[in-house]
């Protein structure tokens, strides 16, 4: 963009509209008010890669759902833990499941309510998907698009992020 001074008012009048979209990833004011500012920072550190005549509100909003995804795959990498032991020691000790305390079993009532009032096509590739099926199982058992059915078990998983916000 030739202007740099137009290039950071457009940014600047988007700042609404991106809290607006990071709080819809994140589900947290303060998580959004981070990714804002990653994404803002990278905006800027990208000017010169912006092509004039290219939709810049799609440009900055892809900026930032890419942030968000490669944060959360970070998240899930650093929490992933691997037992080195030569036995794996780690992995054979028993569990705690949460179901033997009143909490647990009431969380996991509460949890099983909730997927239940999902209506049949969100509740059923949900359910396989936590049983351990793969996406590509799924969108086969039930004869629908890979895509579709990804799509349906993102928004079951929102909505149960919704519905159970009080267990965070």
């Amino acid at each position: 963009m030739a202007d740099s001074l137009t290039f950071k008012q457009k940014l600047l009048g988007l700042q609404g509209n991106l809290m607006s979209f990071a709080i819809q990833l994140t589900s947290s004011k303060e998580a959004a008010q981070d990714l804002v500012q990653d994404t803002t920072l990278k905006v800027l550190d990208n000017e010169s890669k912006f092509v004039d005549n290219t939709n810049f509100k799609g440009w900055v909003f892809t900026i930032m759902r890419n942030i968000f995804i490669n944060n959360y795959r970070r998240q899930v990498r650093n929490s992933t833990v691997v037992d080195t032991t030569e036995d794996l020691y780690h992995l054979n000790l028993s569990q705690e499941s949460g179901l033997s305390t009143p909490e647990g079993s009431f969380a996991t009532k509460e949890i099983s309510m909730a997927i239940n009032a999902f209506s049949k096509e969100y509740k059923e590739p949900f359910t396989m998907y936590i049983a351990g099926y793969k996406y590509s199982e799924i969108a086969e058992k039930m004869g629908l698009p890979l895509g579709t059915v990804k799509s349906r078990i993102f928004f079951a998983r929102k909505r149960l992020q919704t519905l159970l916000k009080d267990y965070r």
